[in-house]
């Protein structure tokens, strides 16, 4: 068995499912400045988050959860993970984003697992608060080597492919990092680097 965990937003999914989410309530332009400043890492990764979901208080679920079930999958996504899956890798979703989009993106695309965020609700509600298991910079390293310990995989078994700064704490702890169309700030820890918009193009690593 060995272990690819792959970012969502930009990676897995066709854009940042936050701006999709601001695009619905007319918030997009504030959001994606501060999107655009915690990927070149230049906020804090957390702050940043708890910016950006304050933002969309007030939101109904109903409608977060209609965006996000019709986010557009990266080109390739489907294939790389049927490819790797035929390879014996598990095939995992690390995201900064939302249970809300990375479900139902697990549910159709065969993904073994995610690991994601929780919008706080209220009777339908957004609140503008969020938790979860991927709020810090250094989440997805710390739930990669986690991931190690249980599956029992080591790290030069592992592959990550990622986009933006919150991914470096898990570049750390893999065999083959990969940075997908990436921020500067993720190149510089990545040992491949595909600038094509296709995800197909991990298959040609390893």
């Amino acid at each position: 068995m060995k272990l690819a965990v792959f970012d969502f937003d930009s990676t897995l999914m066709d854009g940042e499912t936050l701006e999709f989410l601001a695009a619905g309530v007319g918030i997009e332009n504030e959001v994606i400045e501060i999107t655009a400043r915690a990927m070149r890492g230049e906020l804090d990764f957390f702050e940043s988050l708890q910016k950006r979901v304050s933002l969309l208080k007030g939101m109904k679920v109903k409608t977060v959860n209609s965006i996000c079930e019709n986010l557009p999958p990266m080109s390739g996504a489907e294939k790389v993970i049927k490819e790797l899956k035929k390879l014996d890798y598990k095939v995992i979703c690390f995201s900064g984003g939302f249970k809300n989009a990375t479900i139902p993106f697990m549910n159709k695309y065969g993904l073994d697992a995610e690991f994601s965020n929780i919008l706080h609700e209220k009777d339908g509600i957004l609140t503008g608060l969020v938790g979860g298991e991927m709020m810090f910079s250094s989440s997805k390293g710390a739930m990669l080597q986690t991931l190690q310990r249980l599956l029992k995989i080591p790290v030069s078994d592992t592959i990550v492919i990622g986009d933006g700064a919150n991914d470096i704490s898990m570049f750390e702890h893999a065999g083959k990092k990969i940075a997908f169309c990436a921020k500067p700030i993720l190149k510089s820890h990545a040992d491949v680097i595909i600038e094509v918009k296709d995800l197909t193009a991990v298959l040609d690593c390893i």
